[in-house]
This record gives structure tokens, C-alpha cells and sequence, in this order.
């Protein structure tokens, strides 16, 4: 990524409280928010070529207006025996912060990494700039729910960046407030979707009786931390997708999704890239919403966190040298088809009797779809954002984005953001290619 340096300058942060009164009460979360792989802050970003002056102004007044039906996250999360998380309803608010930046949206475009000349794509420069980390807002415990920082650019455009207690929300779930808040600055006198709480759909049972292994989160021991870690996102037009999925079989290549065949496909090239040694095992893990899930019966508007992890594992040499794209493909699907009632049920019981503990992380690739959440059509009253999305991702977490292929106007593509040690990104990115070559040239 070229570099690129750029003065910001802030103001004071400030608490943003619901914009009439709201209920003081305590709130529980469910058994799927409260685990340890969601107690972190996860950031997002939103790039706008208009804006002007009012920006942070529309956007602070909006943000009030939305934490009144929304009023759970100008709480604060605290912990109860067996680490139990609560949110304390008190009205305290979100952290604003309204900034300047002495930068242009072209410029940004200009060192966006892996662009290729294909617009704004995470990892942003000077991203803890856009998204200033104020002090005593990092935490889970405590402290404000969500951080959000408004920088108008010489351009006249702005970014709206902000940062996101985890275990509040999924990535729809926070989509959608941040939808609401949309549809309340452009004027409208309420969101279109009303919020539903209805964290108690997702508790465990009692007593807790897991009927599936759950080998996502198996006690493996914990790899051994990475190098000097690189984040790109790499970008698949629809014709990409298209191409790869010819080198599936006939009894695939009409059937799967096109998150099933990038997800195999990237599963492939990450093991491949990161050289797992034979008879090492690699491991899968689909984030899978739970939303369109009948049985489970979570209404419209439901935002916490509604997602489950099953995995899919394989030999490390299997999925280099010796199985096919199909191979991998298959085991998606195997992976995406456990995903009912009884499995979300099994995993709120399973974390519950194993002390809510985080993913099994040694080997892992963890595939979350952000493309229907909504984030690329976030209107704050100036259009859609050129990117909206994923800000950063973490090693062994792969987010699937939708961007603009060329920019703004551009075609719908995906985006695979993926953070790798720095030679196992190159090696990663010879492997993608390889592979999109090697599947051309399949024929059965």
C-alpha cells in the first residue's frame, strides 16, 4: 500500500445520549452473544464524496434520535457469575468524535491497498486517524458500545468510521442501526424496521444438553502468535466467481452458491499459502445467520448476535496437493447444511457448559458474508458510500464484502478482506492466481 500522511484534526469526544427518555433497566444477553470470540471491538468504515459542512452535525442528531428505540446500546455491559453478560440500560450514550482531515477522497482512493485501480478497499491509510482510539473506550466491560468519529474531507466528502462492542451485535445487527440511523437523517420520522430485543430466543437450555460435537470449539492448542502480519482484500467480479466455478463438477457447478465456491476456493490457497505441514489439520469455520431459521422464530428487527460457526475440517495435504476445489466446496456445503433449530440450540448449550470459551484457533479460517448486511447501501442523506464495510480483519478471520469493481459506478464484486503473515500474503496471492488457472483448464 503506498503511503500516504495526512494531518486530522478532532475535537473533544463527546457522549451522544437517546434523544428522549428511555428505559433504565437491565438487560440479558444471550448465550450467542456472550462468549469469549465476541469480546472485542470490531471496526467499520464508510466513505461518502459528499457531505459538506453538516455532516457531523445531521449525523449527531441522527445517532440520538436512533439510540431512543436502539436505547440498549447507550448502555454499558457488565459480567454476573459464570460470566454472564448484562447490559445496563443507563442512557449514558455512544462516543462521538467530529474531525478534519487535511486529505481527499481521491487521495485516499489513490492508496487504498490492493486496489488495483478498483477503488477504496480495506485496509484504509491512516485508518487510526479516521477512527481516533479515545482513551478508555477499548474495553468490553464498562465502557461505551460504540465509538463512531465523523472526518469531513477538503473534497468535500466525509468518512463515517466506527467501532462496535461485538458481543451488542452482529454485522446485520449493527447494519441495520445503522440503517435506522440513515433513514433518520435523511428525515424520516422513525426507522423503517423497528428493533426487537428478544435475546432470551437464544439462551441456552436448562440443563444445557448439546446434541452435536461442536468441534468449533474443540481444546487444541493455541497457535503460535504470526509475523508481521499484512491485511489486502482481493477482488472477484462476477466473472471471476464465474470462471472459477467451470472447474467444478456438472453436479456442483449448477448447485453451489457463489459463497460456497469462494469460500473452497480460498479455503485451498490460505492452507496452501500458510505451508501446514502433512498431517496437520485445517479448520472451517462458516459464520452462519440464523435469521431465516423458522423454528427459531427471531422476529424482524432482531439484532443481537444470531450467527453459529459450524466447521468443516480437512488434512492440510489434502487440501494442497491432493483434493480438488470440489473436494473443499463440498465440505462448505456439508458444513452450511448442519445449520438449524437444534444446532443453534446445541451451540447455546455447548458454550454454556464449556465456559463460553473462544473458537478453536489453531489452523483456523473463519469466512463471515457481510455482502447482504446492508453496509453498501448505508444513505445518510448524500447517496450510498463509494466502500461501506469492514475497516480491519484479524488473522484467521476472511470478511466477504461487496465493493465496486473500478470504483463507485463500477460492476458489484466481491471483496475478500484476509490479514496474513507478510510471505505467506505473497505466496497467497501466486496461489489465487494458480488456482484460477488451474481451474480454467479443468474439464470434465
Amino acid at each position: 500500500m503506498a503511503t500516504l500522511s495526512f494531518a486530522v484534526r478532532r475535537r473533544e469526544p463527546e457522549l451522544v445520549s437517546p434523544a428522549a427518555p428511555t428505559p433504565r433497566e437491565t438487560k440479558q444477553l444471550s448465550d450467542l452473544d456472550d462468549h469469549e470470540t465476541l469480546r472485542v471491538q470490531v471496526p467499520f468504515a464508510f466513505f461518502y464524496r459528499a457531505g459538506g459542512r453538516d455532516a457531523a452535525a445531521v449525523i449527531r442528531r441522527a445517532l440520538g434520535e436512533a439510540l431512543v428505540p436502539y436505547y440498549p446500546l447507550a448502555g454499558r455491559v457488565r459480567e454476573l457469575e459464570g460470566r454472564k453478560l448484562v447490559v445496563d440500560c443507563t442512557g449514558e450514550g455512544v462516543l462521538f468524535v467530529e474531525a478534519d482531515a487535511d486529505v481527499r477522497l481521491v487521495g485516499l482512493e489513490e492508496c487504498s491497498a490492493s486496489s488495483g485501480g478498483g477503488g477504496l478497499r480495506a485496509p484504509f491509510p491512516s485508518m487510526d486517524q479516521l477512527l481516533f482510539d479515545v482513551e478508555g473506550s477499548g474495553g468490553v466491560l464498562g465502557c461505551p458500545l460504540l465509538l463512531v468519529q465523523v472526518t469531513r474531507l477538503l473534497c468535500g466528502g466525509f468518512v463515517l468510521a466506527l467501532r462496535l462492542n461485538h458481543t451488542m451485535c452482529d454485522a446485520i445487527g449493527i447494519s441495520q442501526f445503522l440503517l435506522a440511523v440513515g433513514e433518520l437523517a435523511r428525515g424520516l420520522p422513525a426507522p423503517t424496521v423497528a428493533p426487537a430485543w428478544c435475546r432470551e430466543l437464544l439462551e441456552a437450555r436448562s440443563p444445557p444438553s448439546p446434541s452435536f460435537p461442536h468441534r468449533e470449539f474443540d481444546a487444541v492448542p493455541p497457535p503460535p502468535p504470526p509475523g508481521d502480519l499484512v491485511t489486502r482484500t482481493f477482488t472477484f467480479t462476477a466473472d471471476d466467481v464465474a470462471a472459477i466455478r467451470s472447474g467444478l463438477p456438472p453436479r456442483l457447478r449448477d448447485t453451489a452458491t457463489a459463497f460456497e465456491v469462494l469460500t473452497g476456493f480460498l479455503w485451498r490457497a490460505r492452507t496452501a499459502a500458510l505451508e501446514l505441514p502433512d498431517g496437520e489439520v485445517a479448520r472451517l469455520v462458516v459464520l452462519a445467520n440464523l435469521r431465516g431459521v423458522a423454528e427459531l422464530s427471531l422476529p424482524a428487527g432482531y439484532y443481537g448476535n444470531a450467527c453459529v460457526a459450524p466447521t468443516a475440517l480437512a488434512a492440510a495435504e489434502a487440501l494442497r496437493r491432493h483434493g480438488s476445489l470440489a473436494d473443499a466446496v463440498e465440505l462448505v456445503r456439508e458444513a452450511k447444511a448442519v445449520v438449524t433449530a437444534e444446532y443453534a440450540r446445541s451451540t447455546a448449550d455447548a458454550l454454556v457448559l464449556r465456559g463460553r470459551p473462544l473458537l478453536a484457533l489453531a489452523n483456523v479460517f473463519v469466512v463471515s458474508d457481510h455482502r447482504h448486511a446492508g453496509f453498501h447501501r448505508l444513505d445518510l442523506g448524500w447517496g450510498e458510500p463509494v466502500y461501506g464495510g469492514g475497516a480491519d480483519v484479524v488473522f484467521g478471520l476472511c470478511f466477504l464484502v461487496a465493493v465496486k469493481k473500478g470504483g463507485g459506478d463500477g460492476a458489484a464484486a466481491v471483496g475478500a478482506l484476509v490479514s496474513l503473515p507478510r510471505p505467506a500474503m505473497e505466496r497467497f496471492a501466486s496461489e489465487l492466481e494458480r488456482l484460477s488457472l488451474s481451474a480454467l483448464s479443468k474439464s470434465y
